[in-house]
């Protein structure tokens, strides 16, 4: 992966991490049975994992001619 590759996957991390935080204290779960949003921790996490993920879609590779 490039340079560019990973840049763009750190700022999905980051974002998700963010974005998940941000759910974990808007919305969260009052009665703290839910795995992912009980904790500040778990969900920022899981935020910042699926952040990864879905900015990682976006970065494209050069094909090989063989």
């Amino acid at each position: 992966m490039s340079k560019k590759g990973y840049l763009i996957t750190g700022l999905g991390v980051l974002v998700g991490a963010i974005v998940g935080y941000l759910y974990y204290k808007e919305i969260g779960c009052v009665s703290g049975t839910c795995a992912i949003t009980s904790k500040p921790l778990n969900s920022t996490l899981y935020g910042a994992l699926m952040g990864g993920l879905v900015f990682n879609l976006f970065v494209t590779s050069k094909k090989k001619n063989t």
